[in-house]
């Protein structure tokens, strides 16, 4: 392990979290200005085995993967095979289907497509048939009217870009990240993770799901938004947040519970789903490679620094319709928000379901990856993590 003495209350931090028994395996790696400066793992990767977190282990980290996939189409809008302002139907024909002819490719990386569910239950057998899951999605009609509002398109929102990058490349987002990104970077980050990755991969263990998932923000501080009801929304969103986790007809069950992972023997664990490659939940990653992937950001490797700038300025930002809580997007990625409670407004990035959380901040050049497999009861985040993010900023 490493750890510039800078950062030595990082790797306190890091300890604690062992010590006191809020950790199985994890890890964490921070680069400022380019430099590995925080490089740490400790722990157990696979409870049932006792195998242990090395330093190459990597671990599925659902939405992290959004920010992936977004990077892959703005590479190719650089390039100008995709205009982001343009409807999507003029690469997807089909999609224009039932009132979408509108829908522009900048709604569906900001959420505001108003298609978070797939209607019909997905069947197994097309969990990794991308274009069969794309094609239920192009057939449906939009929630709300694309463009008035934005709800968090926690799986569609992959289908849907990755569609895009297909018709426009022939290939898969997948694919497009191994040959562009990952591989020219040396990065440990994989969406579709190939049979000797599956192998090493660390086993995400489950925690009491008793209660309604929530924010990180909310899980630690015990959170009551009490806001009046002048934007339509409730006095009391987390009530009416836990209300809708409780509902298996809500919209936010229902955009977060198909396809159903938890149709398959261990969830996300299952080699189907490590292998399928979901450009909004599939990446495969270590803390190192997901902080890399910022790292690479950062440095104008990946995107020109005109295109990421763009890409962070906020499209989005207030009273999201599947979470209920205030969330912020930019073209892909999250800005600070409730849901993505960062010490900095200059931060950017993804969080996962349970924890895990990938971040740039150009401000402060630091790129940072925080992977774990002992999950949260949280949707977006976890203490953990914004503990481990507080202490990197707090050593600058």
């Amino acid at each position: 392990m490493h750890c510039d003495p800078r950062f030595a209350r990082v790797r306190e931090v890091f300890e604690r979290h062992f010590a006191d028994g809020e950790e199985l395996g994890a890890a964490f790696a921070v680069y400022l200005d380019g430099e590995l400066v925080v490089d740490l793992w400790d722990g157990v990767a696979d409870r049932h085995t006792g195998r242990p977190w090395e330093r190459d282990t990597p671990v599925f980290a659902y939405s992290c993967t959004k920010a992936v996939t977004a990077a892959v189409l703005l590479r190719l809008a650089e390039r100008g095979a995709v205009d982001v302002g343009a409807p999507v139907a003029q690469v997807w024909p089909e999609f224009a289907a039932r009132g979408k002819e509108a829908v522009t490719v900048e709604h569906v990386l900001t959420h505001q497509a108003g298609l978070p569910v797939v209607e019909e239950p997905v069947p197994v057998e097309e969990f990794e048939d991308h274009p069969a899951i794309a094609a239920r999605l192009a057939g449906q009609a939009p929630l709300w009217e694309p463009g008035s509002a934005h709800g968090y398109h926690a799986l569609t929102y992959g289908f849907l870009v990755g569609e895009v990058v297909r018709r426009v490349t022939g290939t898969s987002v997948g694919e497009l990240v191994a040959g562009e990104i990952a591989g020219p970077l040396g990065l440990e980050l994989w969406v579709g993770a190939p049979e000797p990755v599956i192998a090493r991969t660390a086993r995400l263990m489950a925690t009491d799901r008793s209660g309604p998932a929530a924010p990180a923000a909310a899980e630690g501080a015990g959170l009551r938004v009490t806001e009046a009801a002048a934007d339509g929304r409730p006095q009391d969103v987390l009530a009416e947040m836990a209300r809708a986790a409780l509902d298996p007809h809500s919209l936010m069950n229902r955009a977060l519970g198909n396809p159903g992972i938890h149709l398959l023997k261990g969830g996300a664990n299952h080699p189907v789903i490590l292998r399928a490659g979901w450009p909004a939940a599939g990446v495969v990653t270590t803390a190192r490679g997901l902080a890399g992937f910022y790292r690479g950001l950062l440095s104008g490797e990946l995107l020109r620094p005109e295109t990421l700038r763009e890409a962070l300025r906020p499209r989005v930002d207030g009273p999201d319709r599947v979470l209920w809580l205030d969330t912020s997007f930019g073209l892909g990625f999250m800005r600070p928000s409730l849901t993505f409670p960062m010490p900095s407004k200059s931060a950017f990035g993804h969080s996962g379901m349970g924890g895990a959380v990938g971040l740039g901040d150009p401000e402060r050049g630091l790129a940072i990856g925080y992977v774990m497999n002992k999950m949260a009861n949280a949707l977006s985040g976890n203490l953990r993590g914004l503990r481990l993010v507080q202490a990197v900023y707090d050593a600058l």
